[in-house]
């Protein structure tokens, strides 16, 4: 039995779409990724969000003889940040159209959990990620970022393949 959708208008039946989250490890399958977060958003006027997750440096505590080690590993987070911070910016001026809103989001931690988490407090409507296409071991040894944020996302997730679609 079809539905009657005679009553509806077309705007009760549009996808509303305002807010569009892009993770990206600055890699060129999550640029592919935003040049498609990037036309949608154009096409449905919505605020486009970056977001990149550093994963938190191990600490080793320091050794006697060794007092140096947390001192560096700590200026090695902060050199980190910076970098990524710098990248965002980059990002945000070099690819993404100037007339849409956009900025960026740095978060530490598990990737997939960072971006779960910061798109829900967003409250996005829709994460846009790439895939880089490891099978097999890779698969297993390294995870799929995109795979546990489309398995644990509150909103649609659209997935962009890292190979070419033909």
């Amino acid at each position: 039995m079809k539905g009657n959708y005679n009553n509806i208008e077309k705007e009760d039946m549009m996808l509303s779409i305002t807010k569009i989250f892009c993770p990206t490890d600055f890699s060129e399958p999550s640029y592919k990724a935003l040049k498609e977060a990037n036309d949608l958003a154009k096409h449905f006027n919505a605020e486009l969000v970056l977001i990149h997750v550093l994963h938190p440096l191990l600490m080793y505590p320091a050794t006697i003889g060794a007092p140096g080690i947390v001192k560096t590993q700590v200026s090695d987070e902060v050199q980190r940040n910076d970098i990524a911070k710098k990248s965002l910016e980059m990002i945000l001026k070099e690819k993404i159209d100037a007339s849409l809103k956009s900025r960026s989001i740095l978060a530490n931690g598990n990737p997939a959990d960072e971006i779960v988490y910061h798109a829900k407090e967003e409250k996005a409507d829709l994460i846009v990620i790439g895939t880089h296409g490891f099978t097999g071991w890779r698969h297993l040894i390294i995870g799929s970022v995109a795979e546990k944020v489309v398995r644990h996302a509150h909103c649609p997730v659209l997935t962009i393949p890292a190979h070419d679609i033909k």
